[in-house]
């Protein structure tokens, strides 16, 4: 649920995706006082009318909608009041959450990427929401499960889910028409992907098959994952104390080498992946594996563009979502309650389905899109419903604290294969022995 993409000064929906924290929060997780946000009693008025802060996270279109359902629960739930005023983008909102809880004085919820739900729910103020879930508050068995795993710590609840997306591919239709290239369709393969990219570069026209973050930070490894899960692999071995990638790492940097080889990769230098997108709306990029929140700007941009899901190894589908979280801190009971009514309301599918068409994401359940708002949204946006069937298949990041180390030592390893420092093996070598050596610290 962040801004629409493409708005200026906007964190976007890709930047929710790849985002992996590197933020312990110890300090929150040592206070330990119970409702010292404001005081349990504070936020309830005379007339038993509770007020809850709400860092949402928001910017722009985004926020207009937020604001237009907020005014719309406020109608109907009148004892319950929304401060949306705290908070800074989602982008910061770690750091701002992980202050507050040092402080004693945070918000009743606030919007958390699900890359950083591990290390928020160490602090004993974010509530566990498993007998609410239990209890059938929600509709819980509804949302993707992709979704449900985004908040479920050693099965423990502990935040109700806020966005999914997922990747698949977009392609330039107009760079196949002019090089006679028939567009790819479900099922292909990533050896497919790799000659495709091959013969729709033209280094002398300044065209790439396809563009790869070379930073090392998440934007570069996300995109790995769909690729290892495909082989049979996994963030972390069933042991807890290996990564689960050892040979199917490797075989995944072997199609980036392919890549590096026939030179059909733009390799963006920069943080973001900013100049790879621009390079894919000036028309001179084939495919790029991305979400929905970057259509409006492919549209805009006038790109005459498919949208295929991701290629596999052996034809059975799997992609990568990126879940984002709306986590309760505890104010007391009457706040926690309050907090809880307002987020199952702004989740179920009657408001879910006007948040995604208006803000730029996908359906949080099956509810939401068999609703009408989703099915006329989809009807009116061309290949959006190839990443919502993807969902199915969607898999995501563990939520687990030594994550983010994991990420750093497989973007160190993949940057190393795109600039031809490395050897697949040898990378996956080097990124084992440092997240091995992670994963056997103590948390």
């Amino acid at each position: 649920m962040t801004a629409t993409p493409g708005a200026p000064g906007a964190p976007t929906r890709r930047t929710v995706l790849r985002t992996g924290s590197a933020v312990a929060l110890a300090a929150a997780a040592g206070a330990t006082a119970t409702g010292c946000g404001a005081g349990a009693a504070d936020g309830v008025a005379a007339d038993g009318t509770v007020t809850i802060q709400v860092w949402h996270g928001q910017t722009d279109t985004a926020l207009k909608v937020i604001k237009n359902l907020v005014a719309e629960f406020h109608r109907a739930h009148p004892k319950i009041r929304v401060d949306l005023g705290g908070g800074v983008l989602a982008d910061a909102m770690l750091q701002k959450v992980t202050a507050a809880l040092a402080s004693g004085a945070y918000p009743d919820v606030a919007f958390i990427f699900g890359s950083d739900l591990a290390s928020v729910a160490r602090s004993p103020q974010a509530v566990d929401l498993t007998s609410y879930v239990q209890d059938r508050k929600t509709p819980w068995n509804s949302y993707w499960p992709s979704a449900r795993q985004a908040v479920d710590i050693n099965d423990s609840i502990r935040a109700l889910p806020a966005v999914v997306d997922c990747l698949a591919m977009v392609c330039n239709k107009k760079m196949f028409a002019d090089a006679g290239i028939e567009l790819p369709e479900a099922g292909w393969t990533w050896d497919d992907f790799t000659d495709l990219c091959r013969r729709l570069t033209d280094a002398g026209q300044g065209r790439f098959g396809t563009g790869w973050p070379g930073t090392g930070d998440e934007d570069t490894v996300w995109r790995l994952w769909p690729m290892i899960w495909g082989l049979g692999g996994d963030v972390i071995a069933e042991d807890g104390k290996h990564i689960g990638f050892a040979e199917e790492g490797a075989r995944a940097l072997e199609v980036v080498q392919k890549l590096v080889r026939d030179k059909s990769v733009y390799i963006d230098p920069k943080p973001g992946s900013e100049q790879m997108y621009k390079v894919f709306l000036a028309g001179r990029m084939a495919m790029v594996p991305t979400g929905p929140w970057q259509l409006p700007d492919i549209q805009q941009a006038k790109i005459d563009y498919h949208v295929v899901p991701l290629p596999t190894f052996d034809g059975k589908a799997v992609t990568i979502s990126g879940p984002d979280t709306w986590t309760i801190f505890d104010n007391g009971e009457d706040r926690t309650r309050a907090a809880r009514t307002f987020v199952s309301w702004l989740i179920d599918p009657a408001q879910d389905s006007r948040w995604d068409a208006q803000a730029g994401s996908l359906p949080l359940s099956r509810g939401s899109e068999d609703t009408r708002v989703w099915r006329e949204h989809t009807q009116q946006t061309p290949g959006l419903e190839v990443w919502t069937d993807a969902l199915a298949s969607a898999r995501v990041r563990p939520v687990h604290p030594a994550y983010p180390s994991i990420s750093q030592a497989l973007g160190e390893a993949t940057v190393s294969v795109l600039l031809g420092r490395s050897s697949p093996q040898a990378a996956i070598r080097a990124c084992a022995a440092d997240a091995n050596a992670t994963l056997l610290i103590p948390r």
